[in-house]
């Protein structure tokens, strides 16, 4: 059984060598052989390609831009605005300008390493002298834009480096004059004014400028550096300020203490004359109660009691005072004693 077998794979095995049964079938062979016009042809066409893509005949502006076109070497007057535009190789080339917010710091003490990045310029502080000559430092930070509608204008006409010839000599001149008004000490106590001062200044001058090249967003003043000695004279006056006003509180309270026992004595001597003109009231009252008849009566009373003295008392002498402006007395001859009896008004 297993020589048939082999058998009949050895005549399979043959057969495939012949050219039969499982041969399997041979690839056609490629014919690269082109005449020399069509090669020429190709040629080109793939120079040509492999030229586009090298010099790339179009540019994608993105929002916050705009794009300068020059033609052999001359400016286009209107900027290329967002979006996908296609040019000339080698004869045309665009040329990207920011137009977002841009910010120049002028400081001293900024950290550069933290504070720079794009659109942001970091600038040592402005220096300059007060009134009288003394060194000081301006710290403000300026917010520009390039005016987009004339983007190209201004590139044509200050350059590519447009801000270092506009917004920074402008910002410094103005600085310059601006505190070269004021005295050094009196530069915190005027800061608004100065800082008002300067932006209009500045203002003035970038959007004054052909064309309007920029447009300023904000300018503000950040810090004064003053010199030590006119720090040391500025601390020396607030505590001579703090003292005057400690002074003042301290008058102040004596005031209100005095005028409190002013008025308290006041309150009192009031009373007194209140007290004293109720009582002179309550006496005229009484006075003119006593009519001539009211006194004759009360003599008559009295008069009274002296005759039941007499009769318990046969001895008392009696004094009568005529009026009644003093007491009546009378004696009892027999004990010595003296008593009033009465007394009239």
């Amino acid at each position: 059984m297993a020589s048939d077998m082999n058998d009949y794979f050895n005549k399979k095995k043959n057969e495939a060598n012949k050219g039969g049964g499982f041969n399997a079938p041979k690839p056609p062979k490629m014919d690269f052989n082109l005449s020399g016009q069509k090669a020429g042809m190709l040629w080109i066409i793939g120079g040509i390609i492999l030229l586009l893509i090298l010099a790339k005949p179009f540019i994608i502006i993105t929002e916050g831009e705009r794009g300068i076109l020059s033609t052999n070497g001359k400016y286009e007057e209107r900027a290329l605005m967002p979006g996908l535009h296609f040019l000339v190789p080698f004869i045309q080339k665009v040329y990207i300008v920011d137009t977002k917010v841009r910010i120049i710091n002028y400081a001293d003490k900024i950290d550069r390493a933290s504070t720079a990045g794009d659109g942001i310029v970091l600038k040592p502080a402005i220096a300059v002298l007060d009134k009288r000559g003394l060194p000081v430092s301006i710290d403000i930070t300026v917010q520009y834009r390039l005016n987009a509608q004339l983007a190209a204008q201004t590139i044509s006409n200050w350059g590519f480096s447009w801000e270092d010839k506009i917004i920074d000599p402008v910002a410094r001149d103005v600085v310059r004059n601006v505190i070269g008004q004021y005295e050094a000490e009196n530069l915190p106590i005027m800061r608004n004014a100065i800082a008002t001062q300067i932006e209009a200044g500045i203002r003035k001058n970038v959007e004054g400028q052909k064309n309007a090249p920029a447009q300023l967003e904000s300018i503000q003043l950040r810090e004064i550096g003053l010199p030590q000695k006119v720090k040391d004279q500025i601390e020396r006056v607030q505590v001579a300020k703090q003292e005057v006003e400690r002074a003042q509180q301290d008058v102040e309270r004596a005031k209100q203490e005095a005028f409190k026992k002013e008025t308290e004595a006041q309150g009192t001597a009031n009373a007194i004359t209140i007290q004293a003109q109720a009582q002179a009231k309550a006496n005229h009252l009484i006075g003119a109660s006593l009519t001539p008849g009211l006194l004759k009566l009360e003599q008559i009373q009295v008069q009274g009691k002296f005759n039941e003295a007499l009769r318990e008392n046969k001895d008392a002498k009696i004094f009568l005072t005529p009026g009644g402006s003093t007491p009546n007395i009378w004696l009892d001859t027999k004990t010595g004693d003296t008593q009033k009896v009465s007394s009239t008004h």
